[in-house]
């Protein structure tokens, strides 16, 4: 069963009434960047490659993103709860203008400011603040708790 946006809400940090939505709470971007190195993943590891952290307008805070990836963090501090799992899904928006958004799945425990795949098809202004995705929080049996090397990201 999903939750309702008010008990999402409760779980983010910095969220305003506007981003409280039925089913869920839209998440931010806070920033953008390029990845300009190598990564790695390895059956024992992972490497993430080298960014390069966009500068927006000066003058209204706006991304020029032309085609390709980009990672979009996100403004709002999350807490998945025990007992939970988050899913973070691309507003319609960003769909109708030709961007996707990738995310994976956010285990009960996690905390942090996270990040996803923002995918630009066609070039787009995004404003910095701008509601880009949106947050959905699941009941969910599990064993254990997230205590991978992205606790606490971006914190």
């Amino acid at each position: 069963m999903f939750r309702s946006g008010e008990f999402v809400a409760e779980q983010l940090s910095a969220v305003s009434d506007e981003q409280v939505q039925p089913n869920g709470v839209d998440l931010t971007v806070e920033s953008v960047f390029e990845q300009m190195g190598t990564g790695r993943i390895d059956r024992d590891g992972k490497s993430i490659g080298e960014r390069r952290e966009l500068d927006p307008s000066a003058d209204n805070d706006t991304y020029r993103l032309s085609p390709g990836g980009y990672i979009a963090r996100y403004g709002e501090t999350i807490s998945i709860p025990e007992g939970h799992v988050g899913f973070v899904l691309p507003r319609s928006s960003l769909m109708r203008n030709s961007a996707m958004l990738h995310t994976a799945v956010w285990d009960a425990g996690y905390t942090g400011r996270g990040e996803g795949l923002l995918e630009v098809d066609h070039e787009l202004e995004l404003q910095q603040d701008a509601r880009i995705a949106q947050i959905v929080l699941s009941r969910a049996e599990h064993d254990g708790s997230y205590e991978g090397s992205y606790q606490g990201e971006n914190l």
